[in-house]
């Protein structure tokens, strides 16, 4: 059975995404130059485009959002692109400014505020991971994205990716669908819903081949 759940309010979401944020830039202090230019599991962008594009995100509201689209003619890769690197700064340090500049920031380019707390959840553990750091997002806030990604294909196809399986967090109240197990920690299975392959070692039960398959062929 699916769990039962208490619809969070959008201030409380963006405390939470607020919190990340702190944490993340906290993280960030102390970086050499190799780190900040060390590939992320987004696979497109260094660690420190990832922040940009952070910063990006927390910095744009729904008009000036419309306007990017449509100047990069609907590539949602240029339009990233570009606004990463209005945000990247002269220097790591410039870049790490700018991000805490928006820690606190609501600003979003739509109402949907659980999906901005996954892009920060999500950003933070394509660094950390790469960079070996310790640390992860709350099981608090990464259980409210888990709980996005399994109601809806937003900028991920998570929703396909679970289609048909019965997820359930060992650290944690997330349970969903039915189907063969799949088990694991908050974050391995929220970020495997966002399709970084890197986590699925972390997971367990009948369904992990299936989520594996449906990952490696591209059927999201």
């Amino acid at each position: 059975m699916t769990e039962a759940i208490v619809q969070p309010t959008r201030a409380h979401l963006w405390g939470l995404a607020h919190a990340e944020r702190a944490t993340l830039a906290d993280d960030l202090t102390g970086l050499d130059e190799e780190q900040w230019s060390a590939p992320s599991l987004c696979e497109r962008w260094s660690v420190e485009e990832v922040v940009a594009h952070l910063t990006a995100a927390a910095s744009l509201g729904r008009f000036r959002w419309l306007r990017s689209v449509v100047g990069a003619r609907g590539d949602f890769d240029v339009h990233n692109d570009r606004r990463l690197t209005e945000q990247r700064g002269i220097s790591p340090a410039d870049t790490l400014q700018r991000f805490r500049a928006v820690i606190d920031s609501t600003t979003a380019a739509s109402g949907h505020t659980a999906a901005w707390l996954g892009e920060v959840v999500v950003h933070s553990q394509d660094i950390r991971r790469s960079l070996g750091l310790p640390g992860s997002a709350s099981v608090e806030a990464t259980t409210e994205v888990a709980r996005l990604f399994v109601s809806r294909d937003f900028t991920v196809p998570s929703k396909t990716l679970a289609t048909g399986l019965r997820l359930e967090a060992t650290d944690g109240p997330f349970r969903h669908g039915e189907g063969p197990v799949v088990s694991g920690t908050t974050e391995a299975l929220t970020m495997t819903l966002a399709g970084r392959p890197a986590y699925l070692d972390e997971l367990s039960g009948a369904g992990v081949t299936l989520l594996h398959d449906r990952i490696g062929s591209g059927d999201k």
